[in-house]
């Protein structure tokens, strides 16, 4: 694969990006040019073969340990990409978990660590970077969030809760940083094939796609090429505060 150019000389973090959604994220901004900062949690094996795959590609790539939802881990992860590249332009905050059960189950470990990764980690991450893109005055910031945020989902209050702070918080900080030429935005994925989705068992996800138009899940490399236009396409320019919905068309509003 041709490395494009629209990136060139450009360095993005992409949390969560050993597998799903972030893999595809990290290697579509490889495809246009970006030195590409792997975050994982755990599993260096799967990071590390995202960054074979980026290097196969002709670009660069490092893979960094952290929990996002630890602040001590956000900044020795930013720290580390500034001593090895000098510069952050692009934020990808994918990083997700989910701990599903109905309300009245739910424990309150169950609540706290879906928050803490989902929404603590993004305003983290976010924070250590627009620092640095402040000074720059330049970047772009695209925070995966979910359509479940928008319109809720039975078993997922913990996970919707999150991602509904995940557009209030984009929108806020869009407003705090755009006389910088920084633009963020999100990203609302519907039901995508990766490992989260794989454990909705046949018949949930039979019923699933009866609610999308589309009629099938989507795919993380279409996604993927959302965030890429977010963030390397001079059209997106003009573009922050938003939340763009890919979802094959379960949420029209």
């Amino acid at each position: 694969m041709a490395v494009a150019s629209r990136l060139a000389g450009k360095v993005a973090i992409v949390t969560g990006a050993s597998r799903g959604i972030g893999r595809s994220v990290a290697l579509a901004l490889a495809a246009e040019g970006a030195k590409v900062v792997v975050n994982y949690a755990s599993s260096s094996q799967a990071a590390d073969a995202v960054v074979a795959e980026i290097g196969q590609m002709g670009s660069e790539a490092i893979a960094l340990q952290a929990d996002v939802s630890q602040s001590a881990q956000v900044d020795a992860l930013f720290e580390a990409v500034i001593q090895k590249w000098g510069q952050v332009d692009v934020l990808v905050n994918n990083a997700g978990i989910t701990r599903d059960t109905l309300l009245l189950r739910m424990k309150q470990e169950d609540w706290q660590a879906v928050i803490d990764l989902n929404l603590t980690g993004v305003f983290l991450c976010t924070k250590a970077a627009s620092k640095l893109m402040l000074k720059q005055r330049s970047g772009r910031i695209i925070n995966v969030t979910s359509v479940v945020g928008e319109m809720g989902n039975p078993g997922q209050a913990n996970y919707s809760a999150a991602k509904a702070g995940v557009i209030g918080f984009t929108k806020t900080v869009a407003k705090e940083v755009a006389s910088r030429g920084i633009t963020v935005n999100a990203v609302a994925p519907g039901f995508i094939t990766t490992d989260m989705t794989a454990g909705l068992g046949d018949k949930i996800g039979e019923e699933v796609l009866k609610t999308i138009p589309l009629g099938r899940f989507g795919h993380p490399e279409e996604v993927a090429g959302l965030i890429g236009f977010l963030a390397a396409d001079p059209a997106a320019a003009y573009i922050t505060g938003q939340v763009i919905n890919i979802d094959g068309g379960i949420v029209m509003a």
